[in-house]
């Protein structure tokens, strides 16, 4: 398998390679055994998380026992069709995923303080 020479051969690995997988675009009736069935395929998975609120429906985390095993899912499984629908896998960045929460928090403290000043950004 390529993980085998991947691993002897101690190949440096990006910074951003990490072992959980942040992926978008999943089909919003799918199951954790799915999910399972699809990932397992690739390594030992830890955990998977799939998102079910209005905002993170599509989207989940997948946490692999093996950077390696995680490398290999991201490059098979980038643009894999599941039920009709292209996955998008990637590695999950901490930096950009607090600095999306970050945004939505100012413009909803933006928003406040336009509300309790009267401030409108429309165009009258």
């Amino acid at each position: 398998m390529a993980t085998i020479s991947l691993r002897k051969g101690n190949a440096r690995l990006p910074p951003e390679v990490n072992r959980v997988l942040y992926v978008r675009n999943l089909p919003f009736n799918i199951s954790s055994e799915e999910m399972y069935d699809i990932f397992g395929k690739y390594g030992a998975i830890r955990q998977i998380r799939i998102g079910t609120s209005k905002e993170t429906r599509g989207t989940a985390f997948v946490v692999y026992e093996d950077i390696y095993d995680a490398k290999t899912a991201v490059d098979h499984l980038s643009g894999f069709n599941v039920a009709n629908r292209y996955l998008i896998v990637l590695y999950y960045q901490q930096a950009k995923m607090s600095k999306k929460f970050d945004q939505r928090k100012k413009e909803e403290e933006i928003a406040k303080l336009q509300e309790k000043y009267g401030v409108s950004t429309k165009d009258h």
